[in-house]
C-alpha cells in the first residue's frame, strides 16, 4: 500500500510541475522577468485554459489526498516508545 501511494505520489509530484508550467502567465510577476509580458491576454480565459485548470486543481486533490494517507500510513508504523 504503501508503495504504491508512493508511486502516484512521485506522479503526481512530475505531472504538477508540468501542469503548472504550462499555465499562462498572468502578469505581474516572474512570467514577466522572462518574456511573459510581451503577449497581452484577448479576453477571457479560453476553454483549454479551464481545462487545464481544473485538472492542475484534480492533480493537486490526488496529491494532498496522497500525501495525508502517506502520513497516516508511516505514522502507524511507528512503534511506540
Amino acid at each position: 500500500m504503501i508503495l504504491g501511494l508512493s508511486i502516484v505520489l512521485m506522479i503526481c509530484s512530475v505531472l504538477m510541475v508540468l501542469l503548472v508550467l504550462l499555465h499562462k502567465g498572468k502578469g505581474g510577476g516572474l512570467s514577466d522577468l522572462f518574456g511573459g509580458g510581451v503577449t497581452t491576454s484577448l479576453g477571457g480565459s479560453s476553454v483549454v485554459e479551464r481545462n487545464l485548470d481544473r485538472l492542475t486543481i484534480g492533480t493537486g486533490i490526488v496529491w494532498f489526498a496522497c500525501v495525508v494517507a502517506l502520513g497516516l500510513l508511516m505514522g502507524a508504523e511507528v512503534p511506540p516508545q
